[in-house]
């Protein structure tokens, strides 16, 4: 019988350490992996009952270990201790999805310097932690997968996106360069890049829009989406996953060192 479940495989030992995974995106990545029969280690902000809920919600989906290990992004201790507690939890560190990320939007003459540095901070230089401290375990194993969560704005600009764009392109162009150093080790190192995609930060900029031009819900996405996006649809959390899933497969290990849009058509223009 042929199913969509992959527990009975190898997966079913491997470990998968999401960032930014207690909602939005990166819940939607880890619900695939769980499905996939990955142990999982998340981390994120929310409050206990809801990051409970979070872990229930990973375990029933399929995932034989799923843990939560709170940490301050923007903290080199913190994210050392992130990586170590996943090995020691869970017993290896196969699979690194970089997903946590903040943004501020303001002119370059206005932006807070102190903005600027917490952007950059959780953005690029957490990746850079989470990375070099994660490329010994999966070096030793001959193993591992970096799945760096970038965005379009790793590859165009926008307006008042000064330190997002920047953090973006930064983890667009550590992508390559960690991918060329591990070239011969059996990691690889992926960026995806998604357009648009509905997440609960967006769905407030869509309800902004459609109060202050006073439209309905559907007409405000059109207006937000259509200006970037040829597809005028949000990419689905769903197709995410399902990407970054195939990135940590066995089928993907001749792909490192690219950034892959996922975004409707914005970068074909």
């Amino acid at each position: 019988m042929v199913t969509n479940k992959m527990t009975d495989n190898a997966n079913n030992n491997r470990v998968a350490l999401i960032t930014g995974a207690t909602s939005g995106i990166g819940k939607a990545i880890a619900e695939t992996f769980a499905k996939a029969g990955y142990k999982l280690a998340i981390n994120g902000f929310g409050e206990k009952s809801g990051i409970d809920q979070v872990l229930a919600e990973l375990k029933k989906a399929g995932a034989p270990q799923a843990v939560y290990i709170a940490s301050d992004m923007g903290k080199a201790a913190d994210v050392e201790q992130l990586i170590a507690s996943t090995n020691e939890q869970l017993g290896s560190l196969d699979v690194l999805v970089n997903n946590a990320g903040i943004q501020h939007t303001d002119n370059i003459e206005d932006f807070p310097p102190e903005k600027w540095d917490q952007v950059i901070a959780i953005n690029l230089t957490a990746a850079f932690h989470t990375i070099r401290l994660s490329v010994p375990l999966m070096k030793a194993r001959n193993f591992g997968r970096i799945i760096n969560i970038a965005s379009v704005h790793g590859l165009v600009g926008s307006c008042q996106k000064s330190a997002y764009v920047a953090s973006k392109h930064g983890l667009v162009g550590m992508t390559k360069v960690v991918a060329l150093e591990l070239a011969e080790t059996g990691i690889t190192c992926n960026a995806v890049c998604p357009g648009w995609v509905l997440t609960p930060l967006v769905e407030k900029q869509v309800a902004a829009i459609a109060e202050r031009d006073k439209i309905n819900y559907e007409a405000a996405v059109h207006k937000l989406v259509s200006e970037k996006q040829p597809s005028n649809k949000f990419v689905e959390q769903a197709e995410l996953g399902a990407l970054c899933l195939f990135l940590a497969s066995d089928a993907a290990r001749s792909i490192t060192g690219v950034s892959l849009p996922i975004d409707g058509g914005w970068t074909a223009r």
